[in-house]
Order: structure tokens, then C-alpha cells, then sequence
């Protein structure tokens, strides 16, 4: 069994978590994701449409189908409207990760090694907090980004441990795109070149 295949497991924690409302959202909808074989991705507050809240789950697999945007939206409106989390009008949108998809779980650096992402930690790390560069050399511990817009007298190859991220995602790109195609069949069937490339399924629903 891979590195990979060992780590995605639908209970792997995720590297960081949410604040505030956000958190409040995802202690409510993790209990009821993992019983439909779902994990969580994050929760995020957006000011589009007025206010959306979006949540972004996925199989443990890394698919997500439009019908599964629908499952998880059922499954979890009613307890959102029971809550009371939001004490406003706003959209609920249940999503996929997309191809250039945040890196939330150590599995998501083993399975995305080899590809462009930016990265954000909460302490410096040669005189900086936010990366650019090539996921490689992924441990247990963490991985070492090959950054490709180093200024002059910074490092090329910076070690940053997951217990200092504070947010990561993946960088849309040619290969990107080849090799999420390649790994995500449903995906590949949906995908239209004119279309945006930040190709993700949601669905959506209004809250009063």
C-alpha cells in the first residue's frame, strides 16, 4: 500500500481548521458527512449574492459528483435552519474542491506532490510567510516547496513543516489540469476547454 493510499482515510484530520461561525458550521456538518462517505474540505463565509456560505466536501477518493452536492445539501439544510447559525438571508453551496483545490489533509500534498501550490504559514520561514513553488519530498512531518519566483538572496528550496500552514491550495496549471483529468474520470466526462478551468460542482440553496 502507497504512502498515499495509506494516509486518505475518511477520518484523517484536517492540518487547520476554521474560525468563528465557520468553525461553528463545521463541527455541526463533519458528524453528518462521514456516515454518507463523505469528508469535510472547509467552510467558508463568501459576500457574493449578499452572503454565501460555502461548504466544500468530498469522497474520500477526492470525487465529487453534482448528485453528491445535492445528497450533502439535503442532509445538512435542515440542521442549519434549526441552528440558527446565520442570523440572515444567505445562499447555502455545497461544493467540490475544484481543480485548483485547497490542500487541507497531509494526504493532499502526497497526492498532489510534483505540482505547483501556494502556501501560507503563520510563523516565518526565511524572512517570509507566503510561498510559491513545487510540492516535494512529502513526509509525515512535512514537505519542501521548490520555489519558482524567488527573489534575489531567498531560498529555492524552502522546508516548511504542516504544523505551521495556516492555508495551502494548489496553483492551476497546464499539468494540473492533464493530471486531474487523468485521476478523476467524472471530472474528465464534464470538462469543457472554453469553460472556466476552475472546473467545481456545487449546489445551491436559499436560506431565509
Amino acid at each position: 500500500m502507497s504512502e498515499t493510499e495509506r494516509m486518505s482515510d475518511i477520518d484523517e484530520p484536517r492540518l487547520f481548521e476554521e474560525n468563528g461561525i465557520e468553525a461553528h458550521v463545521a463541527a455541526l456538518v463533519t458528524p453528518l458527512l462521514k456516515p454518507l462517505g463523505f469528508r469535510l474540505v472547509r467552510v467558508k463565509l463568501l459576500g457574493l449574492n449578499g452572503l454565501t456560505l460555502q461548504i466544500m466536501a468530498e469522497r474520500v477518493d477526492g470525487s465529487m459528483t453534482i448528485e453528491d452536492c445535492e445528497t450533502v445539501s439535503r442532509t445538512v439544510s435542515p440542521l442549519l435552519d434549526v441552528q440558527n447559525v446565520i442570523e440572515r438571508k444567505y445562499h447555502l453551496e455545497i461544493s467540490s474542491p475544484g481543480i485548483d483545490r485547497p490542500l487541507v489533509r497531509k494526504s493532499d500534498f502526497f497526492h498532489w506532490q510534483g505540482h505547483i501550490a501556494k502556501i501560507e504559514t503563520k510563523i516565518t520561514i526565511d524572512g517570509r510567510r507566503k510561498f510559491r513553488g513545487t510540492l516535494a519530498n512529502i513526509t509525515q512531518d512535512g514537505f519542501t516547496l521548490n520555489t519558482d519566483k524567488a527573489a534575489y538572496g531567498e531560498a529555492l528550496y524552502v522546508p516548511i513543516p504542516f504544523n505551521d500552514i495556516i492555508d495551502a491550495h494548489l496553483v492551476l496549471t497546464d499539468e494540473l489540469i492533464r493530471d486531474a483529468l487523468k485521476k478523476n474520470k467524472d471530472l474528465s466526462q464534464q470538462f469543457i476547454p472554453e469553460d472556466n478551468l476552475n472546473v467545481s460542482k456545487k449546489a445551491r440553496n436559499y436560506k431565509n
